[in-house]
């Protein structure tokens, strides 16, 4: 059964209902990006989910650690000019309001890197919307680099000195497809409000069919395709796949299951980076994927956990599997849209 609304949600949902309007209608425009003085030709971001530390002291694990002080080398040496964070920011249940101590534990107090003082654009995961996904969203007045304008939004950037674009659309899962009790090893099992799932996809339809960028992301929390301990997630098998495959998106990107996973299927590219806060080597749905889709894994407590770092240049995106312990895992580059 879906989880039963509380108060809290309640009024996040109204406040969704009440905004909603404005993000339909918005027209989409470009961030520009600070490249302080380089000489630069591409854009390059950090992916990371499941990063959210832990709800007590030392409010850190080891491998949120050593990952956080992996992004920073990695960002000062490939170059880093924002960060995907996908969902799971606060584990076990979010934060309670905007003056949660959780903010500054988990969150601006390990990733101290300077080469990570550049904005983190944030979606929520399960295990935010337990809490008060509202009170993130709003610690975008707060924090100069939190960018969690929306439970779902838009993101336009144009390559330096070329004529390309990237769009990246920033999904709530959740919202789309309801929440998950991970202890329970529980699938989403439906929207807890189907009129705002629907105005979600509607959104995203809209979005997609009107892109004209040279590389279309799409990002979320909840994963596509993933052999590992959740596995695929039927509701976007369903609802978001079709529009993947329809309007040629480059790629999507999520998080969910706690290790790194990469997937070709359909000439889309599936990058699932949970790596941030936890490992599971799990296997479990391996035969639940497209026969030949999966082409790169990897759970092993040893690797001190991961992330993912993109660059896209005028013509190619590449995507490159990065451990903590500070060596590359995998590489694969996607090719820009055939418009």
């Amino acid at each position: 059964m879906p989880l039963p609304i509380r108060p809290q949600m309640a009024s996040h949902l109204l406040a969704i209902l009440i905004s909603l309007p404005v993000v339909l209608c918005g027209s989409p425009s470009f961030i520009d990006l600070d490249t302080k003085g380089r000489n630069q030709s591409s854009i390059r971001f950090l992916v990371v989910g499941d990063w959210g530390g832990l709800p007590k002291a030392p409010f850190t694990t080891p491998i949120e650690w050593a990952t956080a002080q992996e992004m920073g080398r990695t960002a000062e040496q490939m170059g880093a000019d924002f960060v995907l964070a996908l969902g799971d920011n606060f584990y076990y249940k979010g934060v309670r309001s905007l003056d949660d101590p959780r903010f500054q534990e988990t969150f601006e107090n390990v990733y101290t890197a300077r080469s990570l003082d550049i904005p983190w654009f944030v979606v929520a995961g399960n295990h935010d919307h337990i809490g008060n996904v509202l009170a993130q969203i709003q610690y975008s007045k707060l924090s100069p680099r939190w960018n969690f304008p929306y439970y779902y939004y838009e993101l336009n950037f144009r390559i330096p000195g070329t004529h390309s674009t990237l769009t990246i659309l920033m999904l709530d899962t959740v919202l789309l497809c309801g929440n998950s009790d991970d202890f329970e090893d529980q699938k989403p099992q439906g929207p807890t409000n189907n009129a705002l799932a629907n105005r979600q996809l509607q959104w995203l339809q809209q979005r997609m069919a009107n892109s004209k960028a040279d590389f279309l992301l799409v990002a979320g929390h909840y994963p596509v395709w993933s052999i590992s301990k959740h596995g695929p997630t039927s509701c976007l098998v369903k609802k978001l796949r079709p529009l993947l495959v329809k309007y040629e998106a480059t790629a999507y990107l999520c998080g969910h299951d706690h290790n790194l996973q990469y997937f070709e299927e359909s000439e889309i590219g599936y990058v699932v980076s949970g790596a941030g806060n936890f490992m599971d080597p799990n296997v479990k749905h391996r035969l639940d994927v497209p026969e030949d889709s999966l082409k790169f894994f990897t759970g092993e407590a040893s690797t001190l956990g991961g992330f993912v770092h993109m660059e896209v240049t005028k013509k190619k995106l590449v995507i490159t599997f990065i451990q903590a312990r500070g060596t590359s895992l995998y590489q694969t580059v996607l090719s820009k849209r055939d418009l």
